[in-house]
């Protein structure tokens, strides 16, 4: 039974100013909105940041001072997207990085966290399919055109469109509240309280004789 005709999803993704969710801040946000399968609404904004973007996140996201400087102030964007979330199941390719970002920033803006369900592609993708995972080569795997991966709304785009596949031969309902981490990394630091925990270790296609 398809897991996705039983559901309503927001699939989202941020782009960031580092990789510290405690400390670092969403300088793009996007999310799309699904019920009964279909994209009912979707979200896509820059997020002011006062600080000063490292060289290497302009590089990986082509996201300039210039333009956080221009963004959507946080508190407004947050709440935009609070709402598009709802009680909806959450959906993101490598959920932990996104999830922390969206705790954190709640709690220093809101005073409280999120509690829905959640989903994570990356998860799914590394224990069906072998190295290596990132979005871009799983849409490769299954046929899925990925247009300027690294800006929020075509990444989530890519991501909905991944889940879409993934259901046709996977069983999705077992990943729900499943958040996979590399096993010779160990636990993450943090991870939602409702999270079924995973260590993994990364399978790989033979070597060619």
């Amino acid at each position: 039974m398809s897991f996705i005709s039983g559901n309503s999803f927001t699939v989202f993704d941020f782009e960031t100013s580092g990789l510290d969710p405690a400390k670092d801040r969403v300088i793009e946000m996007a999310a799309v909105r699904v019920v009964n399968g279909v994209v009912a609404s979707e979200f896509s904004t820059l997020v002011k940041y006062d600080g000063k973007l490292a060289p290497k996140i302009t590089e990986i996201t082509g996201i300039t001072d210039e333009m956080t400087a221009t963004g959507m102030d946080e508190d407004t964007a947050f709440r935009i997207l609070n709402r598009m979330l709802g009680d909806h199941i959450l959906v993101a390719h490598n959920a932990l990085f996104d999830l922390g970002f969206l705790h954190y920033s709640l709690l220093r803006i809101a005073g409280r966290s999120f509690s829905n369900d959640y989903i994570d592609t990356l998860t799914i993708s590394r224990l069906n399919h072998v190295y290596p995972h990132t979005l871009g080569d799983m849409c490769e795997k299954y046929g899925i055109s990925l247009v300027g991966g690294h800006r929020a709304l075509n990444d989530v785009t890519a991501t909905w469109e991944l889940l879409r596949e993934m259901d046709k031969d996977l069983s999705l309902g077992d990943s729900l509240n499943t958040l996979g981490y590399l096993k010779k990394y160990g636990p993450p630091k943090w991870s939602p309280p409702t999270a079924k925990l995973l260590p993994i270790e990364l399978k790989y296609a033979p070597k060619q004789a």
